[in-house]
């Protein structure tokens, strides 16, 4: 049996590859405004003109990546972000200028909605019996890591403010995109799919009936634009609502990152043993607690008590993206049948694309009102959602009984409570009692 290769290769490829994001993230705004002159309301219109432009790709990357593979997928989506950076050192006109933007724009929205499915498949071949849930998380440790990395590096050389700091900023990236796609493409083997023969049907047209997938995809959205509120909603809350220093907006978004990546994997290793639905319903729970906590904030306190107050409601922001991010994308993974994987994780993508999209607008429309108004909000919201996640574990569990819902030791069935599984993975022990880990069950033939 053919097993996949480079398992080194494909985590160092995928650091390497954030470093590049995070090269980019400081530039995006500038880059342009400072070496050409574009003005930065036009620059604006042009990245939103892009990620519209955008928008269809995921359709097109799930159907290419369950027909040919998603390795070649995220190769290309390096290559063509790697095409864009080094573009950036000629562009000087506007039509030159969102050529650019869009190159590394598609390269990105390829990138997300392809990168979950490739995991997916390297692990089927994987001889290792590490959970996809697993894989996910380590995935994303690895690139907090290395966008932490790449924005440090970014602050630093822009500090300079000179015109080849920002030229030798954006040519690091296309390097860094380039070495990830060569690395892949040299060192990293896939087998092909093993379809189960009672996967058909498995077209759009299977996704979009598939209910309970739909109705997860929905419920994710709320998710996805909670996990962007304390970066987009905390600089604006701190300053014109608290009157704090502007040192304690970075001081939490930094320790949240740092948390992020030390915890997401050793914590997601803890949480296999106990149902996805119960983890995502903890997870929204959290989410409310800390909306309802930073609407609560108010100005007025000793100095030393804000940076108390914040971090300490962040804390809760923190552990409910620890349970989110790996949890939801596995039980993804494991709703769909094999052959349409690339299919639905990159049409759920689509629910991190819709929070992008309405977040600024909810977060500013609403603090327009009343500063506590968008915490306040988010944080009923997230209620609803705990509720729709408890009505989308009880229809999964009688379509799909023992199966998506369901982590490692996960419960067999909807049942009640945090109870541990009765199914596994692993070869059975000798014994009366044996017990498994398993964390993807397969789908009852």
């Amino acid at each position: 049996m053919a097993r996949s290769r480079g398992r080194p290769v494909l985590v160092g490829a995928l650091l390497v590859d954030s470093i590049g994001s995070g090269l980019y993230v400081p530039l995006s705004l500038i880059y342009f405004v400072e070496l050409a002159g574009v003005p930065q309301v036009s620059l604006g219109a042009m990245l939103s003109a892009a990620a519209l432009l955008t928008l269809p790709l995921p359709v097109w990357v799930g159907y290419l990546a369950d027909r040919y593979g998603a390795f070649p997928l995220v190769i290309g989506s390096h290559v063509l972000q790697a095409a864009g950076f080094l573009g950036y050192g000629w562009a000087s006109h506007p039509a030159e200028v969102f050529a650019v933007v869009l190159a590394v724009a598609a390269g990105v929205r390829v990138f997300w909605s392809v990168v979950f499915t490739a995991v997916a498949d390297f692990a089927d071949g994987s001889p290792s019996a590490m959970a996809k849930d697993l894989w996910f998380a380590w995935v994303n440790t690895f690139r907090l890591v290395g966008f932490g990395t790449g924005v440090l590096i970014s602050g630093i050389a822009l500090s300079v403010d000179e015109p080849g700091a920002y030229l030798a900023t954006s040519r690091s990236a296309a390097g860094c995109y380039l070495v990830s796609a060569v690395a892949l493409a040299l060192f990293v083997r896939v087998p092909a799919r093993a379809h189960d023969p009672d996967d058909v049907g498995t077209g759009y047209r299977a996704v979009l009936r598939d209910r309970p997938f739909l109705g997860f995809t929905a419920l994710n959205a709320v998710f996805a634009l909670s996990s962007r509120m304390l970066a987009l909603g905390l600089p604006s809350t701190v300053l014109y609502e608290l009157r704090g220093p502007g040192w304690v907006t970075s001081a939490v978004l930094v320790a949240n990152t740092a948390l992020l990546a030390a915890f997401t994997a050793p914590v997601t290793a803890f949480l296999r043993r106990f149902r996805r639905t119960r983890v995502l319903m903890l997870a929204a729970c959290l989410w409310s607690v800390w909306g309802f906590s930073f609407a609560a904030l108010a100005p007025g306190g000793p100095v030393w008590l804000l940076p108390v107050l914040a971090g300490g409601a962040a804390l809760l922001f923190t552990a409910a993206e620890i349970l989110h991010g790996p949890t939801s994308t596995a039980l993804v993974n494991d709703l769909a049948p094999v052959a349409a994987r690339g299919r639905y994780l990159a049409a759920f993508q689509y629910s991190f694309t819709a929070s992008g999209i309405v977040a600024p607008l909810f977060f500013t429309a609403l603090f327009d009102l009343r500063p506590g108004l968008p915490w306040l909000v988010l944080g009923l919201v997230n209620l609803g959602a705990l509720a729709g996640v408890r009505a989308f574990e009880r229809v999964a569990g009688e379509r799909r009984p023992g199966d998506a819902v369901r982590a490692g030791p996960g419960v067999s069935g909807p049942g009640r409570g945090w109870r541990r599984a009765r199914g596994s993975d692993r070869p059975r022990r000798p014994g009366p009692r044996p017990r498994s880990v398993r964390s993807s069950p397969r789908r009852p033939r």
